[in-house]
C-alpha cells in the first residue's frame, strides 16, 4: 500500500518480532551459562516460545497479504488486467511476495517444533531466504523515483541483506549469542525504520519533505545510524533484564536447595539419635 498504514503494518511486524527475539535469546544464553554441563538441555518454555514464534509469523505473513490484496484500492488478487494489457498494482503484490517468505519461514520454524525428522538449521535457512527475498524485491522497489524517496528505501538494505547474512552464518553456526543478538538488532531496525519512511513519505501532519534537497538525504542518513544506536540500546538492555532475572531465579533456586539440604541432614540426624536411644 502506497500510503503510510501500508509502511506502519510490516514496521509492527519486524518491530514485536525484533522485540521478542531480544527477551528470548538473553534470557536463553543466560539460563545456559548457570546451568551445569549435565543439565543443558532447555526447558520445555523455551520451546514452547519457539512454536508460538513461528506461529505469530504466519498470522501476520497472513494479516499482510490479506491488507495488500484486499484493501479499497487494491489488487484483490488480479495481477493483470486483459482489458487495458496492464500490471495490476505491482506495489501490493510485491508486498505481497515479501510476506509470502515469511510465512514460509513461519511454517518451517513450526515444522522444527513437531516431531518429523526437519533437518537441524533448515528453520534458520529459510528464514535468510525470506530477508534476501525481501531485500531482491526492494531492490527493484524504488528505481525512477525521486532522490530522497530512492535514498531512504535503499537504507533498508542495510539491516535487511545483513538480517539474510547472519541468518544465514547461524544455520552452520547454531545457537550463537554475538549472532542472534545481531540478527535481532537488525530486525528492530527494519522495523523502526519502516514507520520512519511512512512518516516521510507520507507526514501526518501534512506537511511535504522536500524530496530533491540534498540536505534531507544527509539528514535522513544520520537518521539512520539514530535508529541503529537505538536498535543496539533495546537489546543491550533486554540482555542485561534477562541477565539479572536468571541471576535472580538462580539464586532462590540454591536458597531451596541449601534448605533442603540442611532439612534432610537434620532429619538424619535426628534418626541416627533414635537409632541409637
Amino acid at each position: 500500500m502506497a500510503n503510510f498504514k501500508g509502511h506502519a503494518l510490516p514496521g509492527s511486524c519486524f518491530l514485536l518480532l525484533g522485540l521478542c527475539w531480544s527477551v528470548m535469546y538473553p534470557l536463553r544464553h543466560c539460563w545456559r551459562r548457570h546451568q551445569p554441563k549435565a543439565r543443558q538441555k532447555l526447558p520445555l518454555f523455551f520451546n514452547r516460545i519457539d512454536l508460538i514464534e513461528g506461529a505469530l509469523m504466519i498470522f501476520f505473513a497472513f494479516v499482510g497479504i490479506m491488507a495488500e490484496q484486499f484493501v479499497p484500492d487494491g489488487p484483490h488478487a488480479h495481477l493483470y488486467n486483459r482489458e487495458t494489457q496492464s500490471w495490476v498494482k505491482l506495489m501490493n503484490w510485491q508486498h505481497s511476495t515479501m510476506y509470502l517468505f515469511f510465512s514460509i519461514a513461519g511454517v518451517v520454524k513450526v515444522f522444527t517444533m513437531s516431531p518429523l525428522p526437519v533437518p537441524l538449521g533448515l528453520d534458520r535457512l529459510a528464514l535468510s531466504l525470506a530477508f534476501f527475498i525481501e531485500g531482491l524485491l526492494f531492490y527493484f522497489h524504488v528505481h525512477m523515483r525521486p532522490p530522497l524517496d530512492t535514498h531512504i528505501h535503499s537504507m533498508l538494505f542495510v539491516p535487511v541483506f545483513g538480517g539474510a547474512a547472519i541468518t544465514l552464518l547461524e544455520v552452520f553456526m547454531r545457537d550463537n549469542i554475538v549472532l542472534e543478538l545481531l540478527r535481532t538488532s537488525m530486525t528492530i531496525l527494519q522495523g523502526s525504520w519502516f514507520f520512519q519512511i511512512g512518516f516521510v513519505l507520507y507526514p501526518l501532519n501534512g506537511v511535504q519533505w522536500d524530496l530533491q534537497a540534498h540536505d534531507n538525504i544527509m539528514f535522513i542518513t544520520m537518521c539512520f545510524c539514530w535508529h541503529l544506536a537505538v536498535a543496539l540500546l533495546i537489546v543491550g538492555i533486554n540482555y542485561w533484564m534477562g541477565w539479572c532475572c536468571v541471576q535472580r531465579c538462580s539464586g532462590r533456586g540454591s536458597d531451596i536447595e541449601i534448605m533442603m539440604r540442611k532439612t534432610s541432614s537434620s532429619k538424619k540426624a535426628l534418626l541416627e539419635e533414635s537409632d541409637e536411644e
